[in-house]
């Protein structure tokens, strides 16, 4: 039984949304759905996958983000997942990059309905987690209101249930996966139009998304709304999700009791032998609009660099945000 609620995500995001962004965020929301970064099944199936499924029990809810084409590859990573503990597992049919696309993941497929579909119902035979879906309006040359609703229905034939839509086509040719963040439209409207045409299924809003008030506005319409780059850009928004969007009557936590709870995680960090920077190059936008602000990033993103004390570089940051 699907019991994630996904009214508020924060995207899966490549090289940003590891286990240390995602241990930092859940310090700031206790509701929020997160997502890993995408990871292949080849990385999972042929490296070391406990190193790719790892994650504090904090982190939670959690889904784990897969790109794949081949149905038993994708299975065989969806039960890994389930073994790991992770509350969703969530096919990337979005991604635009060329060397996705060479090995048949992400945007591409959203050509291929049959074979998501094919995808989809591997994974949901073997494993009782929720699979989920996040997939683009369209692709050049295949971006008509009809091939999408063939897409969303043929998968939906295969038992999914919630899928998460980026209102943009992605052109697949000449365009890097920043341009295509940004030059194709956001078409809001079209999403609308599925969730209107599909009203048993869970359609979850992505893209171009910037405050709670927006998030607000968009769930009239939709089941939930997922944030990428502003939330990881403006981190500190997360604060107010849980009693914005949530009805939680708990206190807004501030940006220095976030730093205070993120220490002794950065202290543990180290002694396992890991880089300070692995965690603080995430918590960077904790520092925009006051004064001092420019000196907190500049402290966590050079100086701790050149420290032969890096912590004290971090309760230097740390006491610039007393009282914020």
């Amino acid at each position: 039984m699907d019991t994630v609620v996904r009214r508020f995500s924060v995207a899966p995001m490549m090289d940003w949304t590891d286990r240390h962004c995602r241990f930092f965020l859940r310090l700031l929301s206790k509701h929020t759905l997160l997502y890993t970064e995408m990871v292949t099944t080849g990385a999972l199936l042929h490296n070391d996958a406990e190193r790719f499924l790892r994650h504090d029990a904090s982190e939670h809810p959690l889904a784990l983000q897969l790109g794949g084409s081949v149905p038993a590859d994708l299975a065989a990573c969806a039960k890994l997942a389930e073994q790991a503990g992770y509350d969703e597992v969530n096919l990337n049919v979005g991604c635009p990059s060329d060397r996705v696309q060479n090995n048949m993941i992400g945007a591409c497929l959203m050509a291929h309905p049959a074979l998501v579909a094919d995808c989809v119902k591997a994974m949901r035979d073997a494993v009782t987690t929720p699979v989920t879906v996040k997939h683009r309006i369209g692709i050049n040359g295949r971006d008509s209101y009809a091939e999408l609703c063939d897409f969303v229905g043929e998968v939906r034939e295969a038992g999914c249930k919630s899928f998460t839509v980026h209102a943009r086509i992605a052109i697949l040719e000449g365009l890097s996966p920043k341009e295509n963040r940004e030059i194709p439209p956001l078409r809001y409207d079209v999403a609308a139009q599925l969730k209107t045409d599909f009203p048993d299924l869970e359609i979850v809003l992505n893209g171009g998304i910037k405050t709670l008030a927006e998030c607000q506005a968009h769930l009239e319409t939709f089941d939930g709304v997922m944030l990428g780059r502003e939330a990881y850009h403006n981190p500190y928004l997360l604060a107010d999700v849980d009693q914005q969007l949530f009805g939680s009557q708990a206190a807004v936590v501030t940006r220095s009791e976030a730093l205070e709870q993120l220490r002794p995680y950065i202290v543990a960090h180290m002694q396992s032998g890991g880089a300070m920077h692995h965690v603080t190059r995430h918590i960077l936008g904790l520092g925009q609009g006051f004064p001092g602000a420019r000196r907190f990033r500049q402290l966590l993103s050079a100086d701790i660099h050149k420290a032969a004390q890096p912590l004290e570089v971090f309760d230097q940051a740390a006491q610039l945000m007393q009282g914020r």
